[in-house]
């Protein structure tokens, strides 16, 4: 019997978890060069912003060191153990060690998987990018803002289709991966209206999602940050000394201290969202991608047809 789409997010569920330790780990690890670098900046030059802006740069390359060399890993794996369950209804008892197997398969080195993901992120974008400029050319300066809409939704579902088509690179275990890369590529095109139909369900989950979560943690941060005034204090103050336009909200202590709150409940929401909630809405997402494409043969004029509105998607197929 077939899994549902239930059962293969709860059996994958341990890549969440691990992605979620990861994502709090680097959290941790952003906001205390962030915080060292004000304290220490403060004190030896009695200029703390200096400090924090230095400190917060060092924690994102942290971050992205970390989640470009151990998160891909967990994420790629979820993404191939769902592929299984999909197209294969089973999955292994140890699916976090096959996950990871079929990773390192598929990609010997870390770099060749960012040279398909990267191919697969530069296809999409570059159509989303086309469609935002015909509604800023169509509506002029309203166009612009209507074009600004756009490119927010277009973001959201290349998310989904840049982890559809990593799907489809697995599912194609048998084919070059850069081939496959652009059979997933054909496929949204050729079966655009079927993924579309999930749009409903994965706006409807990332909005709820947000005011859930967002709200919650944002709540919980400004009971924390309550409780040091004079640290919000002397931030305003450094705000207020450096900045010749400065808002006049970043003088009250209690108002920028929910924007804090809310700066930091929304970096958790995107945490949370993007390793428990995401991965619930993909799975049904994956699923109509992968039997789309199960019977689907791949043409010439399929490929020509795509050359036609993508450069990466041409030159990707040059070099395959």
């Amino acid at each position: 019997m077939a899994l549902s789409n239930k059962e293969i997010y709860k059996k994958t569920i341990g890549f969440s978890l691990w992605r979620l330790l990861w994502d709090v780990i680097t959290f941790l690890i952003l906001a205390g060069t962030t915080i060292a670098g004000f304290l220490l900046s403060n004190a030896i030059i009695n200029n703390g912003l200096v400090g924090l802006a230095i400190g917060f740069v060092v924690g994102i390359i942290i971050l992205v060191f970390i989640l470009r060399y151990v998160s891909y890993s967990y994420k790629a794996g979820q993404i191939a153990m769902m592929t299984k369950g999909v197209s294969e209804g089973k999955l292994p008892d140890d699916v976090i060690g096959e996950g990871k197997k079929i990773v390192k398969e598929r990609f010997a080195t870390v770099a060749a998987y960012y040279v398909v993901t990267g191919a697969i992120k530069g296809i999409f974008r570059q159509i989303g990018r086309g469609i935002t400029a015909i509604g800023q050319a169509v509506g002029g300066d309203s166009g612009s803002t209507v074009g600004s809409v756009i490119a927010g939704v277009i973001d959201t579902i290349i998310a989904y289709l840049c982890d559809c088509c990593l799907g489809w690179v697995f599912y194609r275990s048998n084919e070059k991966a850069t081939k496959a890369t652009l059979e997933g590529a054909v496929l949204f095109f050729k079966h655009g209206k079927t993924f579309l139909k999930n749009m409903g369900r994965v706006f409807g989950f990332g909005i709820l999602s947000f005011i859930v979560i967002g709200g919650v943690f944002t709540g919980m941060f400004y009971l924390i940050f309550a409780a040091f005034p004079d640290a919000f204090t002397a931030l305003s103050k450094e705000i207020i000394e450096v900045g010749s336009d400065v808002p006049s909200w970043v003088s009250n202590i209690t108002t920028l201290t929910w924007a804090c709150a809310g700066i930091s409940g929304i970096i958790m929401w995107s945490f949370i969202h993007s390793t428990f909630v995401r991965p619930f809405v993909l799975v049904g997402v994956l699923r109509n991608y992968i039997e789309s494409g199960k019977n689907e043969k791949i043409s010439e004029k399929d490929l020509d047809e795509l050359d036609a509105k993508s450069a990466k998607f041409k030159k990707l197929r040059a070099e395959a």
